[in-house]
């Protein structure tokens, strides 16, 4: 039995997790049950647990109950996104056909009970990860046409970001119509595999699959053949295994196609020659290309054989290494020949100085060499190109020469220069020989200087010192043109020149041989140096101003070269006198040296000499000293063959007179009024302009004047001179101090004076007279004019006042003892450097004239005010603070309610003027602030209650004074006993003071009374507590009979140490009756007014209230009564004397009792 249950146990297994998929793919998961009973067709019910609630269920999809799923998956179960395939009766797979990341969870495969019990487990888990898909492959489209033997290279990207561990594949593929086909793979085990129709091409190593780099994936294919015309693409795929071992491919990419179209490859090939000249002239170079048309041909290898009449000259091999034969290899050693592969398809012959013997037919033949298995070449076609027939012609010379110059008539000492042209047919084959002669007036030829063929110079006998000296040079500026120069020409190089020009080849010898030879000639001409030397001196400033320069210049004719130099030198006669002497004199070496007498001009001179032989003469800053005669004396120097200066000639110059005066006047000072208001304090800015002025290096100097009301000549402020140097004057007297004057000089011509800090004394007119200063040029300082500017009204004003104090009132109510703070605002000022001074004002409501309490002045003194309220005590309260700038207050300690009244303040605004005097310049008041300070709430209560004392005579009684509340714990208390008594022998009662104690316990007695005199010894005073007062009287007489109370007034003691009454109370009576020894009831009474009016008057009105209410009720029931009670209707009431009980020794009051009355 135990082993038949065992068999029946059931046992539910799912796919071993966790399974990794990715975003977007399908997705299995298989379930297995076994182990079971009854029917077959068992049923599986799906369920996950997400990581966000792993302990919540839901539902995905059930084989039995299509209302299984939650809302979540019903609608993706629905469209077939999510269903369970059954594979058997006890097995099943869950499809979930596009993943999304939601779907990572704990899933749940259970079966439900198929048998009578419950034996064994019915459900099992596993977990799924859905990953993001980071699988990425691209690769470029394009389309390509290839022939048949070309490579094709392809590249394919590929990548991926998974945080897991997973391998790629890469394959590349071929589309064929509907057929694709794979090419090769790298498998995920980085295994290569190529499909089955290119495994013998990839053997071969024709097909190629190269990892280049992290992402790089190339395919080669090598020698294309037609089967691989179609459509590539690469295909990536990424595989991860699975916790069973086994892999899985969790994500696919393929990339854009790339179109491979193949072309049949044409095997057979043509040659042919290229010549652009068939017939050359010895000496020419040739050039001879052999072309190979073929297709493909870099993959091809071709062999090409030269041949010349028959004869093969040399032989390029398929490496293009050229092997030369016969003679051919001599000159391709001497570099006359070359056998070059200029390209795939072109070979080239080239022969340089082709001779008669290289005429004949030239022709290429080309062979193709085919590489085999075994990596030999084997010869296949061999063709052959047209013949090209090639002409050589010997050389002929046909010369032609010409021979120019510009500078065939010359001045002795410059240059010559001639050219030599040359024309030649043939010139390209051939070289020049040039040799330049002189044939002087005597006939005589002199060689100067020849250049022959190989370029070699040689240099005439007599020319050598000269080409030394540089004076010599032949240069070939073309290779048909030879120039010939010679510098400082001298006299002897004067006659004909003559260019011989001899034409060379080279023969297939190597030897140069002569073909022609002709000659040219020109005439030169050279001008003695002193033909036509001139000397001129002009002048532009013939009259100049004091100061100013003058420039005399002298012209030098003609212009001379380097070789030549001319000496210059400047007389002067001084203007009234008929002696002259040198000034300077600028040597032929560009020396200069002074005359004697020249002292004056040494600092004033600047002499230049330019190209064209100008000598310019400045003289700066002209005076008397410098008018008169000039002259300017030039002479010719010569530097012969033995380098020797030779003076050739000497000439005057025209005479030249200058005139120097002064400049005229023509300063100007703005002459424009202006009127300035400036408020004290401020500066004041006057400008002194000139706007106009003799000479930019004039000096001023400068007057400024003032002219006030107060006085009637001008005043002389100050003066600065021309050296800027300040002089005060007049104007300075005791208020005025030269350290408010500031004169300065922003820029020329303009002046400025300001006063600082200005006064209203300051007010006036102001201008400025400019005096103008000139240096003579003989450095002595001279007025040339003066002028005076307009004049500038100044008007000095006192700022207004701005100052302004916060007008609000406001109304503070404090309980006596607090503070009360006083803020004084203020709202604006007219100028931040003023000062203020403020002042606190109290005014009483009984005071009609308001007084100081406290002053503040503008130097932050306190003063306190006078008045007699104005005691010690309220210095002592009173506290100043500055919280801002602008804000002021007073706080007042320990109110009073002395100290109910209005407050304000009162500020005035001082300002300091230039002189250093403080001035008021403003004040204002500020709003009221009304105070209330009140009083404590009288709180203080006596004990009424009202005693009936009656004691034996000689006994004591006390009298009570008792003050149950109180407003202050600190209050102090006045207290004074009463006592009302029948005055004897007159029908009156009289007050009588017994005793007073005021609140500093002072004890008083009014000794005008005899009744009290007496007692005055038998008094005897106790206080067991603060408000609890006991006044006992000894020896008690007859005439201490009365009724007794106590007045009691509270005194409160104020911040300022001052007493003052709150309030008073009194207590109740107190009726002492003291009888005499033997003395009846009826005395008592008797002799006791209060007694006896309590006893026989009070009750009375009392009865008489109750009998009135009780007829009204008797009234209403008249009606209904039939008799009276009395003969009247009313009912009689007496009352009862009461019957008094009190010891003289008690405190209590008394026990007052009304008896029950009778009917009369």
């Amino acid at each position: 039995m135990i082993l038949g249950m065992c068999a029946a146990q059931r046992h539910v297994q799912v796919q071993e997790g966790p399974l990794i998929r990715a975003e977007g793919y399908h997705v299995t998961i298989w379930c297995n049950v076994s182990g079971y009973a009854g029917s077959t067709q068992q049923n599986f019910e799906w369920s996950i647990y997400l990581p966000s609630a792993p302990e919540r269920q839901i539902q995905i999809v059930s084989t039995n109950d299509p209302g299984y799923p939650y809302a979540v998956y019903a609608e993706r179960v629905q469209n077939n996104e999510v269903y369970v395939e059954r594979i058997d009766g006890d097995s099943a797979l869950l499809h979930i056909t596009n993943l999304q990341l939601r779907d990572t969870g704990e899933y749940e495969c259970h079966t439900p009970n198929t048998e009578a019990t419950y034996w064994g487990s019915y459900n099992a888990k596993g977990n799924l990860t859905v990953i993001p898909d980071t699988l990425s492959a691209t690769s470029v489209p394009q389309t390509l046409d290839k022939v048949e033997g070309d490579s094709l290279e392809l590249v394919c990207e590929v990548s991926k970001q998974t945080a897991q561990h997973t391998h790629v594949a890469v394959t590349w593929y071929i589309q064929k119509g509907n057929q694709n086909l794979k090419v090769i793979s790298l498998t995920r085990d980085f295994i290569l595999r190529s499909g089955d129709s290119y495994k013998q091409r990839q053997a071969s190593g024709n097909v190629r699959l190269d990892k280049i780099g992290a992402t790089s994936f190339k395919l080669t294919i090598y020698k294309l053949q037609a089967f691989d015309q179609g459509e590539f693409y690469c295909e990536a795929r990424e595989w991860i295994q699975d916790p069973d071992r086994s892999w899985f491919t969790i994500a696919t990419k393929r990339t854009d196609k790339t179109i491979v179209n193949i072309k049949a490859t044409d095997k057979n090939f043509n040659v042919q020659l290229e010549n652009e000249r068939r017939i050359l002239t010895a000496g020419d170079t040739m050039e001879i290309r052999c072309i190979i048309e073929a297709q493909n041909i870099q993959d091809r290898y071709f062999s090409v054989l030269w041949i010349f009449n028959g004869t093969q000259i040399a032989n390029i091999g398929r490496n293009a290494v050229a092997t030369v034969n016969g003679e051919y290899a001599n000159r391709d050693r001497l570099g006359y020949v070359r056998f070059t592969k200029e390209t795939d398809t072109t070979h080239l012959l080239k022969i340089y100085h082709v001779q008669l013997t290289d005429s004949g037919k030239y022709h290429c033949r080309a062979t193709e060499h085919e590489r085999t298995v075994t990596r030999e070449f084997i010869s296949r076609d061999t063709n052959k190109s047209p013949k090209v027939l090639i002409h050589v012609q010997s050389i002929k010379s046909s010369l032609s020469i010409t021979v120019t110059s510009n500078t065939t008539k010359i001045l002795e000492g410059n240059s010559l220069q001639f050219t030599c042209d040359v024309q030649s047919a043939i010139r390209n084959h051939s070289r020049l020989s040039v040799t330049w002669q002189l044939i002087n007036k005597q006939k005589q030829v002199t060689d100067i200087i020849s250049l022959d063929q190989d370029g070699t110079q040689i240099i005439g006998t007599l020319y050598h010192k000269r080409d030394a000296n540089g004076e010599l040079r032949l240069t070939k500026q073309r290779p048909d043109s030879f120039i010939l120069q010679l510098h400082n020409s001298v006299i002897l190089d004067d006659g004909q020149y003559v260019c011989t020009v001899t034409e060379w080849i080279m023969n297939a010898s190597g030897d140069w041989q002569q073909i022609g030879k002709q000659s040219a000639h020109i005439v030169a001409v050279i001008t003695p140096l002193e033909t036509g030397f001139s000397v001129t001196a002009i002048t532009r400033t013939p009259s100049v101003i004091y100061d100013n320069a003058f420039q005399l210049q002298c012209f030098i004719r003609p212009t001379y070269p380097s070789r030549v130099s001319v000496s210059v030198t400047w007389k002067f006669q001084p203007a009234g006198s008929s002696n002259s002497y040198d000034i300077i004199t600028f040597a032929r070496d560009t020396s200069i040296s002074w005359g004697e007498k020249a002292t004056n001009f040494t600092n004033k001179i600047m002499i230049t000499k330019a190209v064209s032989n100008t000598i310019r003469l400045v003289v700066n800053k002209a005076s008397d000293l410098e008018a008169g005669k000039y002259q300017c004396i030039a002479e010719l120097w010569h530097q012969n063959q033995m380098d020797q200066w030779v003076r050739k000639i000497s000439k005057s110059s025209n005479i030249l007179e200058v005139k120097v005066k002064p400049p005229d006047c023509i300063l100007n000072v703005n002459q424009v009024k202006r009127n300035i208001v400036v408020k004290e304090n401020d500066n004041i800015h006057l400008n002194c302009h000139i706007t106009n002025q003799t000479r930019p290096d004039s000096q001023f100097s400068v007057l400024w004047y003032v002219q006030t009301s107060l006085e009637k000549a001008d005043k002389l402020i100050l003066k600065s001179n021309r050296d800027s140097v300040v002089e005060y004057k007049d104007w300075l007297g005791r208020d005025k101090k030269k350290e408010r004057l500031q004169v300065a000089k922003p820029f020329a011509g303009h002046y400025t004076l300001v006063l600082l800090k200005a006064d209203i004394s300051d007010s006036g007119k102001y201008y400025c007279h400019v005096e103008e200063w000139l240096l003579s040029p003989n450095n002595i300082w001279y007025k040339i004019g003066e002028d005076t500017s307009g004049l500038t009204t100044v008007t000095v004003q006192r700022p207004e006042s701005n100052l302004q104090t916060e007008k609000i009132e406001k109304s503070i109510t404090v309980p006596e003892d607090s503070q009360i703070q006083l803020e004084c605002k203020i709202s604006n000022r007219t100028n931040l450097d003023s000062q203020l001074s403020v002042t606190w004002y109290s005014q009483k409501i009984k005071e009609q004239e308001p007084y100081t309490i406290l002053h503040l002045n503008r130097n932050s003194v306190f003063e306190f005010g006078s008045s007699i309220n104005n005691s010690a005590s309220l210095r002592d309260r009173l506290q100043f603070e500055k919280a801002t700038t602008d804000l002021y207050s007073v706080i007042l300690q320990k109110a009073t309610t002395s100290d109910t009244g209005s407050y304000y303040c009162y500020v005035e605004e001082w300002l300091l003027d230039p002189n250093d005097v403080w001035y008021k310049l403003g004040e204002d008041q500020s709003g009221l602030t009304i105070v209330t300070v009140q009083q404590p709430e009288f709180k203080m209560q006596v004990d009424k209650t009202e005693l009936n004392i009656s004691v034996p005579e000689k006994d004591l009684f006390q009298l009570t004074c008792n003050v149950t509340q109180q407003t202050q714990d600190n209050s102090q208390f006045a207290v004074t006993w009463f006592v009302w008594k029948v005055k004897q022998g007159a029908d009156q009662i009289v007050k009588e003071t017994v005793l007073k104690v005021d609140h500093n316990s002072v004890f008083g007695f009014d000794v005008s009374l005899d009744g009290v005199e007496g007692m005055k010894d038998r008094l005897q005073l106790e206080r067991p507590s603060n408000g609890l007062y006991s006044l006992t009287v000894q020896d008690s007489a007859s005439s201490d009979t009365g009724n007794y109370s106590c007045h009691v007034e509270e005194w409160i003691q104020t911040a300022n140490n001052i007493w003052y009454k709150l309030g008073e109370d009194e207590s109740g009576l107190v009726m002492v009756t003291v009888q005499d020894k033997g003395s009846s009831l009826q005395e008592a009474i008797c002799s006791n007014d209060a007694l006896f009016y309590f006893i026989f008057f009070y009750p009375f009105p009392i009865f008489g209230v109750l009998l009135i209410a009780i007829l009204l009720t008797r009234y209403k029931t008249l009606n209904s009564q039939k008799k009276s009670d009395g003969k009247n209707g009313v009912p009689l009431l007496w009352i009862k004397e009461p019957a008094v009980t009190y010891s003289p020794t008690s405190l209590e009051p008394p026990d007052f009792r009304i008896g029950p009355g009778s009917l009369g």
